[in-house]
């Protein structure tokens, strides 16, 4: 145990990121770029050439990484390098870098930099909390290849004396995985958020973590002793006695529990009165596959068909989007998987999708699908030919009217049609879904179950739309909260309207996979969960460990109040009775 120092304690909120509870003495990361003059040079074809092989180095550098990766921790960690080696690839970001040389005459170095600091800022400023955490990894990727421009080697956290806790302002993912995890007893960073690289590593890892700690850097020292709670969010610097001697015990109930959660992963998914449910995954690529198997996941309920977009910086053809559906498919071993058709637009940008007063409400999702038959329809077709291979659902992203809807299925009868004509008609039905995320789609529910097999709701959009809070705007933040009795009403007349039309309700959204919304939502008559792959077995647990009747008092008892704060107490009481060791 750590001695009581002499400080004052002080106690910071950021946001969990790897469970578990971690104690030691502070090592302090401190990072940053090489200073860069900007200087004229005489010939820029030679800072070219600077450049190239500088991003020769760094390609085999990260290649290394990521093959050791493999060996340690498995495909799916390693494939986050993927995305490291196609920043490298990036012919939009090298373009411009030459580009600048040329024109200015000014020094590789400089002119790197204040290009890849402009893509930075771009995906810094994105509402998608997703793509945003993307800036880790171009940060990273620019890292590396200025540390071959310059001669330097970045710090190195080397091994600790002792057991501690690093704390930085941020963690890129290659530092994160080359944490030595025999001194390293947990993470704080100043930035990062929850989909952050560095935060699945860390859970990978299981090395407890807390990101977006704000003020942390201003208020710690490097004699510093930091526990650090990555269940609660919690970041305690110098801890009291009474303080340590609560943490010991919750250490050891958080470690039995997640023996006991762990323990299970495999069991049916039945209440204790013998009621199905589905756990399904969110997933971004084949690349994600593995986890499916590893949490025992039904299947995947969303497949984020816009990444692939995302990762090519560009339109993809067919093939190119037949290679990665079908690749899923094969992987899937017959659960279903169910394609979101493209949800670009918004934060999402790509091609001549250009900025917006009010992106969110713009030009975006089913929007520009119907708008733009060309792409829609290569889309549709490779995904009705990746069909042939296993069970397929396609669901539709914002749909906001019937009118919106009837159109997108007349569109995929269309493409199904013409592949037909060619000899491609799926073995299996294909499931038809529509996304619930815009009030107006709440108020036509009735109508709209008519047309589809299930909804899918997401819980993040639909939140901010129905609340008017954008969520990425720190000053309104802390009024995005789901737990608004308004938002919990809307849920239950989207599940009732399913119901009463025989149609299978989904959530794909944040909740599903948060421990204290699970339960709720199931009691609600929710069918399918999905989530992220990790949080399974945690909603597993408590599901397994919970009765329909149970379930479904919690429900009723929730729409009964009126509180944010009443219905929050609620919902982290039956999770915790759960959770608790018997």
């Amino acid at each position: 145990m750590q001695a009581e120092s002499s400080r004052p304690e002080i106690r910071l909120k950021g946001i969990a990121a790897a469970p578990g509870v971690g104690r030691g003495p502070v090592f302090l990361l401190q990072k940053g770029m090489p200073v860069i003059s900007c200087v004229k040079v005489q010939d820029p074809e030679t800072e070219i050439r600077r450049f190239e092989e500088a991003i020769v180095a760094t390609r085999h550098e990260i290649t290394n990484l990521r093959n050791k990766v493999v060996d340690e921790l498995g495909e799916s960690e390693a494939a986050i390098f993927d995305a490291h080696l196609l920043v490298l690839e990036d012919v939009a970001l090298i373009d411009e870098v030459m580009k600048e040389v040329r024109s200015t005459g000014f020094n590789i170095e400089f002119c790197f930099q204040e290009v890849a600091q402009r893509y930075i800022d771009i995906f810094e400023n994105m509402e998608d909390d997703f793509l945003r955490e993307r800036a880790s990894d171009i940060r990273d990727v620019t890292s590396r290849v200025m540390n071959q421009l310059v001669g330097t080697s970045p710090q190195r956290l080397g091994t600790p004396l002792h057991k501690q806790v690093v704390v930085a302002k941020d963690l890129t993912p290659s530092e994160t995985v080359t944490l030595p995890t025999d001194g390293v007893v947990a993470f704080v960073t100043e930035e990062g958020g929850r989909t952050g690289h560095s935060a699945i590593m860390a859970r990978s890892l299981e090395i407890p973590a807390v990101v977006g700690v704000r003020g942390l850097l201003d208020v710690v020292n490097e004699d510093d002793v930091i526990l650090v709670d990555g269940e609660l969010g919690l970041v305690v610097i110098n801890p009291t006695a009474q303080t340590i001697e609560s943490y010991q015990a919750k250490e050891l109930t958080l470690q039995n529990r997640r023996d006991r959660v762990m323990k299970e992963i495999g069991m049916p998914d039945r209440t204790l009165d013998g009621v199905s449910f589905s756990l399904q995954a969110n997933i971004g690529g084949p690349e994600d596959m593995e986890d499916i198997g590893r949490y025992y996941a039904h299947g995947v309920g969303l497949y984020r068909t816009e990444n692939l977009f995302l990762r090519l910086d560009a339109w993809p053809t067919e093939e190119e989007q037949y290679q990665e559906y079908a690749a899923v498919v094969k992987q899937s071993n017959g659960k279903v998987i169910t394609f979101r058709t493209l949800d670009l637009g918004g934060d999402k940008r790509l091609g001549d999708l250009t900025d917006e007063a009010n992106p969110f409400m713009g030009y975006r999702a089913i929007r520009l699908c119907l708008d733009r038959p060309d792409i829609f329809r290569t889309q549709l077709r490779a995904i009705l030919r990746a069909a042939l291979l296993g069970p397929v659902a396609i669901m539709f992203p914002m749909i906001s009217s019937l009118e919106e809807l009837r159109k997108a299925k007349e569109f995929l009868r269309g493409v199904a049609t013409e592949l037909a004509s060619e000899g491609i008609t799926p073995k299996e039905v294909i499931r038809l879904g529509a996304m619930i995320e815009i009030p107006a789609a709440v108020a036509v529910a009735e109508e709209l179950a008519q047309e589809v097999d299930f909804f899918s709701v997401g819980t993040n959009d639909l939140v901010q739309y129905l609340l008017a809070v954008d969520r990425g705007n720190q000053r309104v933040a802390t009024l995005y909260e789901p737990a608004h009795p308004g938002f919990i009403r809307t849920m239950d007349k989207i599940f009732t309207s399913a119901k009463k039309n025989k149609v299978t309700s989904a959530v794909c959204g944040e909740l599903a996979g948060d421990s204290l919304w699970a339960p709720l939502l199931i009691g609600m008559g929710v069918n399918e969960l999905s989530m992220t792959p990790s949080a399974i077995p945690d909603v597993r647990f408590i599901l397994r460990h919970s009765s329909q009747s149970e379930l479904k008092s919690l429900a009723e008892n929730v729409l009964k109040m009126t509180e944010t704060a009443q219905i929050k107490n609620l919902m982290n009481e039956f999770s915790q009775s759960k959770l608790k060791l018997r």
